[in-house]
């Protein structure tokens, strides 16, 4: 009885049901698995908690975003099939339990059951939790899909700005001398509790979401023929299959894209703090406070977020290649400008790199919809979460050209500006790999749509192809 009420069937949306409630679902979601990129509070005091190196703890947050790829491309076809609510009520399920055992790992000084616990279990929440909702978005605002997909995934960006002082509050509740400050390093009891607390308040958040969530409902023309709940056709028609797209050059193009996008952004990402200090260094000392580095990623956070849904509706009005032609060509100068004069001043280096960050979250935002003009929204969550394991790709590849530059060029705390050039300047190549790649993007062939569902939503293909044509061009 339980599970029927999870069925795809039960959560068709009855007459009265307002559109609007879709987003909050959403975003009910995002908001809470958006907690993954805030992982770094608990870093200085997992390391002292379990007396080891930094590589070690930071492997959860790695093992983690490699699960959300790995789980969203596997479990992709299964979240389209059996629906978003049921798809996040076992989002909900992985994400909590992943933090309770994490929670349990770290009482009993077990560091494998925070590898299993929040870096896999979590992380298949994780992959689950971020493309359930995505492909329902754009079924009910099937004229603005940028906008519904920057809507939730706005979410996923800004859940470290409530994790981070969340996390923190709490650690300071059960460890009275826990400051939040840098150096600052919470017990064990404390970090127990918070990961218990957090697991539970987030069970119950994102089921709420789920509680929420409901399908368009079937469509009757004047012959009497259904159209699936919200079914929209891609460029010429296109209806494509998950299993047929993996095999189309126009997937491969895109896949190398977003890989792009996200390794020029995951860069400057994992390695904010230090290198805002590093770049106005003096000496020995850096002209930049720690409180003011703090700083710095919070402002990356809210240009991460605030690109996600501003680039992604103004993919909208332009279309999705033109507004990856801006991610990567301006990212490109933009990196350029960070690397040559980046230098000459705070407020500078700040502007450049926000603009890349806004990038880096419409990358993400984007895609689903540049997705949904080319292979149309039949398996299009499918689609996305076996794109999506170019960005745990990323998230390897980014911080390894980074830190590999770094680490020949001397000690952290002895870095300066120019430190960092040779890896900004790859970034450079990266970013053109990336803008050619996008260029070649055209329209699916034929021969890969789905002739059952191609017929099936005939009806509306020709207004489908009219809208997309701008879309995509």
């Amino acid at each position: 009885m339980c599970m029927s009420i999870l069925d795809r069937s039960r959560s068709v949306a009855r007459p009265g049901y307002s559109k609007w409630l879709i987003p909050p679902a959403a975003l009910a979601v995002h908001l809470s698995i958006g907690q993954v990129y805030a992982f770094s509070v608990f870093k200085t005091s997992l390391v002292d908690h379990f007396g080891t190196s930094q590589t070690p703890v930071a492997a959860i947050f790695s093992i983690a975003i490699v699960m959300l790829g790995l789980s969203a491309a596997v479990l992709g076809t299964w979240v389209e099939r059996e629906g978003p609510r049921k798809a996040m009520v076992a989002a909900a399920l992985c994400w909590g339990i992943g933090f309770m055992v994490g929670s349990l790992g770290i009482a009993t000084s077990q560091l494998w059951l925070l590898y299993l616990g929040y870096g896999v279990i979590g992380g298949i929440g994780l992959g689950i939790g971020y493309i359930s909702p995505v492909s329902t978005l754009m079924k009910w605002f099937p004229d603005r899909p940028g906008l519904a997909t920057g809507m939730a995934i706005m979410g996923f960006g800004g859940g470290a700005l409530i994790a981070s002082p969340l996390s923190n509050k709490l650690l300071g509740t059960f460890d009275s001398g826990f400051d939040g400050k840098t150096g600052s390093v919470a017990d064990g009891h404390a970090l127990t509790m918070t990961f218990l607390v957090l697991g539970v308040a987030y069970l119950v958040f994102m089921l709420f979401g789920a509680s929420l969530i409901r399908v368009p409902p079937e469509s009757t023309d004047a012959a009497g023929t259904k159209t699936p709940a919200g079914q929209m056709t891609g460029r010429n028609g296109a209806m494509v299959r998950a299993s047929e797209a993996i095999r189309t050059k126009q997937f491969w193009l895109l896949w190398v894209v977003l890989f792009c996008n996200v390794t020029a952004g995951i860069g400057i990402l994992e390695q904010a703090a230090p290198m805002i200090q590093d770049f106005f260094r003096d000496g020995k000392t850096s002209t930049v406070t720690a409180a003011a580095a703090g700083g710095f990623v919070g402002v990356l956070s809210l240009a991460n977020m605030a690109g996600r849904f501003v680039w992604s509706s103004t993919s909208d009005l332009i279309g999705r290649k033109p507004i990856y032609m801006i991610y990567l060509g301006v990212g490109i100068v933009t990196y350029l400008l960070l690397a040559t004069v980046g230098h000459t001043s705070t407020g500078l280096f700040v502007l450049l790199a926000a603009v890349i960050l806004s990038f880096y979250g419409g990358g993400f935002a984007t895609i689903p919809a540049y997705l949904k003009d080319l292979f149309g929204t039949l398996e299009v969550g499918a689609i996305h979460g076996r794109l999506l394991t170019a960005w745990s790709a990323a998230g390897v590849a980014g911080p390894l050209i980074v830190n590999g530059f770094l680490d020949a060029a001397g000690k952290p705390g002895s870095l300066t500006n120019g430190d960092y050039r040779p890896a900004l300047f790859t970034m450079v190549g990266v970013l053109v790999v990336g803008f050619v790649a996008n260029l070649l993007v055209t329209d699916v062939s034929r021969d890969h749509f789905d002739a059952g569902a191609t017929s099936d939503s005939a009806p509306d293909a020709r207004a489908s192809d009219t809208v997309d044509e701008g879309a995509l061009r």
